[in-house]
């Protein structure tokens, strides 16, 4: 089970905010710029069980992840959600997003597992979005500070992976509100904004 602190900031100024005086003494880790594709079955098998399928490109096609993720739930700036993951060769996603059908004949576990769980006989791309995620070290955890890009338009958010969520919260709010950023807690998924076109 995946839980993380989701918090939505409310402007490309709260965002640049966020990462100069915010966490711009932490160490930054990594930037990303991420291109997350998604999958369902032909007759909806996966988005009728809530169940998300995504291969996701790192800077173009240094790395490539899919992921399984299932029934999340995002509540008061905390989301939970299975997730079940595996790393594939990135020219091997990319021949998943050009003919879905290759998925229902690959050995890769989580896609094995996941078709024949849900008995998907067929596959169709649903398209997808980018991401710029920044990844700093703070507090012993990672925070993710993501401007992700819509054909219709920009979001900006901050995530935090903990077993602590409450708490990580809580501190992360502190730290906004000292530096003056404006937040919100996140209300919907990123997956949610991209199926319904909004940018809630």
């Amino acid at each position: 089970m995946e839980v993380e602190v989701k918090l939505r900031l409310k402007s490309a100024e709260d965002h640049q905010r966020a990462a100069s005086a915010v966490f711009g003494g932490c160490p930054h880790l990594n930037k990303f710029f991420q291109e997350n594709v998604f999958f369902d079955g032909a007759n909806q098998e996966l988005s009728s069980q809530r169940v998300v399928l995504r291969v996701r490109f790192y800077n173009v096609n240094e790395k490539c992840v899919v992921t399984v993720k299932g029934k999340a739930v995002l509540q008061n700036g905390i989301g939970k959600a299975s997730e079940i993951e595996e790393e594939v060769d990135p020219i091997l996603g990319r021949s998943f997003v050009d003919n879905p059908q290759l998925m229902l004949d690959s050995d890769i576990g989580v896609l094995r597992d996941t078709l024949s769980k849900f008995d998907v006989k067929g596959l169709k791309c649903l398209g997808g979005f980018k991401n710029v995620r920044d990844v700093f070290a703070w507090e012993g955890l990672k925070i993710e500070l993501d401007e992700t890009k819509y054909e219709w338009g920009t979001v900006y958010e901050i995530e935090c992976e903990t077993s602590e969520p409450e708490k990580i919260k809580d501190e992360l709010e502190a730290l906004l509100k000292r530096e003056k950023v404006q937040y919100e807690y996140s209300k919907v998924t990123k997956f949610s904004n991209f199926i319904n076109k909004t940018l809630d």
